[in-house]
């Protein structure tokens, strides 16, 4: 009896993607974008520690603060309050030291002085948050630019291959063309889900500095 051996079937190569690769091959437009993105996406990882660790620190203060300015204020000690402010020198002790500094005037002042230092602390927990904002929605546009670059890149080639539809070639140009759009999107998201996670963040502070200015001003209005 005689058998027959078929040839297995030749083994296919599986094809790897490059991230790498793709960038390389994408052309000078692309590059220059995915370098752009890459900036992008260091200045949204740099400000948002960097405010993150501002605003944790702003946000600290020792729970006995306003007890011991209550009993400073009643015992008409004001250097001794105004020491304390300096010893926590937070946005909320500030506040505090404004209207300390402000005692003796018609409570309608010392509010406003109060109102306008809590406008200049909440610029300053709130600077370069905006450039998050501006990196969310400028990201996915500079990635969609990367695509159309490459989209016209791969149609111009094809065009001069003289109506020979090279596959690997336009399935290439795909690829590069697809690349800054993921890029676009990424830098997008992060830079999106970090500027409203700073901006959760810094409104617990303005809620903290608005409770302890009117406890403040309460305790300036209770009878002697």
């Amino acid at each position: 009896m005689r058998l027959l051996f078929q040839d297995p079937a030749p083994l296919q190569m599986e094809k790897t993607l490059s991230l790498f690769e793709l960038i390389k091959s994408g052309g000078l437009g692309g590059q220059l974008i995915i370098g752009v993105l890459f900036l992008l996406l260091l200045v949204v990882v740099y400000i948002y520690f960097e405010r993150l660790f501002a605003i944790k620190a702003a946000v600290k203060i020792a729970p006995t603060f306003m007890p011991q300015i209550r009993s400073f204020v009643i015992s008409g000690k004001l250097d001794g309050a105004q020491q304390l402010c300096l010893q926590e020198n937070v946005p909320v002790a500030r506040l505090v030291s404004k209207g300390l500094s402000r005692i003796g005037r018609p409570l309608e002042d010392i509010n406003t002085a109060i109102e306008n230092a809590g406008r200049l602390e909440v610029y300053q927990l709130e600077k370069n948050i905006s450039i998050l904002a501006t990196i969310a929605g400028a990201a996915p546009m500079l990635g969609f630019l990367g695509t159309v670059i490459g989209m016209i890149l791969s149609i111009f080639e094809i065009s001069n291959a003289g109506g020979n539809i090279d596959m690997q070639l336009l399935a290439n140009g795909l690829y590069t063309a697809m690349t800054t759009t993921v890029a676009g999107l990424i830098v997008g998201i992060l830079g999106y889900i970090c500027y409203n996670h700073l901006v959760v963040k810094t409104n617990k502070v303005v809620y903290q500095m608005e409770a302890t200015s009117l406890e403040f001003l309460d305790l300036l209005n209770e009878p002697a």
